[in-house]
């Protein structure tokens, strides 16, 4: 284990950049916030790191985070470590990639998390790290392992640049929108917005109607069927506060980068209302499309309005009905806000099919991890 900080070592001589829990992910370290501290010249022989070296991390609040683990590949005597990292060191007889990948696998089996110290931060331990049986196959079998792994990592990688490829491409289509002519949402609203339903903790049980809100849909295409408490109303406030296929529904209290969330009822499959935090608005659909709306109200126009105007409370932001109402909208008629959205679903099917994927490649992977690790497959004879 590494350096401990100390209040001497902050401001100390011989200040040295050193890595911490924050700086190790899995499989990757990042050096972009890199602290230093006071090492003695003996401190940066036993604390150094050296090419080769595997990082993991000791304490982690989540406690299958324990040990997650990198590859230290920079050069030698450029960082020391602290004491909340633990660095395995390999010898003649392990090679570090294979090593790195037990590590991993033994991380997502739940082998670190299941020796850890669990208090309000896990503590995986040098010593119970020490005491874990390593699977000390041949260096040639080890070296197998490691190559068959990069392949898989190689794939990975290229389909992972082809998902950002993708995204950039549908973030530059939406970019489009912010070049059109606009007018003002309430130019295409027949009703709203007008304000949700406010009941007490008493209302909420396991009968009654499904209410929707704000933490039942995310920005975009949401699924308002499953997964609603639900709340004591009567008729009258059904008749009132219910949701009808196409409506929009806009968060009017939320954390400031949230205020203005947005989505359309796509599915209902019973009577449903929204709660007193939202907003609900309903279209002329012969001016605006429910799902293009739901798209433009996601875009970076309007989250930057929403900002804009959000009156800030603690911890909170909140919109009004004026603001909603004269949130830009883009003078598209409906034919064209569906040419539009096909061009966006377009670019997003294939970024969906590339997510499965990989998916189905991380399965795969994964598979074939546990099988050469625990023994069940030998190296040679299943992938050579």
């Amino acid at each position: 284990m590494g350096k401990q900080l100390s209040p001497a070592s902050r401001t100390g001589a011989g200040q040295w950049p050193y890595l911490r829990v924050a700086n190790v992910y899995e499989g990757r370290i990042d050096y972009s916030d890199v602290n230093s501290m006071a090492f003695s010249a003996a401190e940066r022989e036993t604390y150094g790191i050296a090419p080769g070296d595997i990082l993991l991390n000791e304490g982690q609040e989540n406690l299958m985070m324990v040990g997650r683990s990198a590859l230290y590949d920079g050069a030698p005597g450029e960082f020391g470590f602290q004491n909340t990292l633990i660095r395995f060191r390999p010898g003649p007889a392990v090679v570090p990639e294979f090593a790195q990948a037990v590590f991993v696998w033994w991380r997502a089996n739940a082998v670190f998390a299941g020796i850890a110290e669990k208090t309000s931060i896990s503590h995986l331990g040098g010593s119970r790290f020490g005491a874990l049986l390593f699977p000390l196959i041949p260096v040639a079998a080890q070296r197998r392992i490691v190559e068959v792994l990069a392949s898989f990592t190689e794939l990975e990688r290229g389909i992972e640049a082809s998902i950002a490829k993708f995204e950039a491409l549908r973030f530059g289509v939406m970019e489009e929108l912010a070049e059109l002519e606009c007018g003002q949402f309430g130019d295409v609203l027949k009703q709203g917005p007008q304000n949700g339903i406010y009941k007490p903790a008493s209302s909420y049980g396991l009968q009654g109607t499904p209410i929707v809100r704000i933490d039942s849909f995310s920005r975009g295409k949401s699924d308002l069927t499953r997964s609603l408490l639900r709340v004591a109303v009567s008729s009258g406030e059904v008749a009132r506060y219910g949701l009808d296929v196409g409506d929009i529904v806009i968060n009017r209290v939320n954390t400031p980068d949230l205020v203005g969330k947005s989505t359309s009822v796509r599915r209902l499959i019973e009577p449903t209302i929204f709660e007193s935090n939202m907003m609900r608005c309903k279209l002329h659909r012969s001016l605006a499309d429910p799902v293009f709306t739901e798209t433009w109200l996601g875009s970076s126009t309007v989250k930057r309005y929403f900002l804009a105007h959000a009156k800030s409370a603690i911890s909170q932001a909140s919109i009004n009905g004026d603001d909603v109402r004269n949130c830009p909208f883009p003078k598209m008629d409906v034919p064209r806000q569906l040419a539009f959205l096909e061009r966006i679903d377009a670019v997003e099917d294939q970024r969906l099919a590339e997510v499965a994927e990989l998916a189905k490649l991380r399965q795969l992977k994964q598979g074939l991890v546990d099988d050469l690790l625990s023994g069940r497959r030998s190296v040679f004879a299943e992938v050579a």
